[in-house]
């Protein structure tokens, strides 16, 4: 069992960047798979990235080359990059962590870009 906790989350123009970060209430060194994912109103909760133990990613197409997954065991926290954000970017943003078959989330953070 793990609590996850999101935060960096605000408003920026187009073209900005902001870091996220997930804070996790234990280890995360062996948690396999941990992500995130957002929500945009009125549409789907939709994958963002995704990194393993191994620090192997994956990204949704629509965010390669913009944003960086990462996580540093040492402090049981995950974090996301997000460069070069559009307004399409805006959504709330959720962490999530896959252990023993169960899914994990965060509360959210609100991430707002403006044309």
């Amino acid at each position: 069992q793990v609590q996850l906790v999101e935060s960096g989350g605000g408003l920026v123009q187009a073209g900005g960047s902001l870091r996220l970060s997930c804070a996790a209430s234990r280890s995360i060194f062996s948690i396999n798979r941990m992500g995130w994912y957002r929500q945009a109103p009125g549409k789907q909760r939709e994958f963002v990235a995704g990194i393993g133990s191994g620090d192997s990613t994956n990204y949704a197409d629509s965010v390669k080359g913009r944003f960086t997954i990462s996580r540093d065991n040492a402090k049981n926290t995950m974090y996301l990059q997000m460069n070069s954000l559009k307004p399409e970017d805006t959504a709330v943003y959720y962490c999530d962590a896959f252990i023993e078959g169960r899914f994990y989330w965060g509360q959210g953070t609100q991430v707002t870009v403006s044309s």
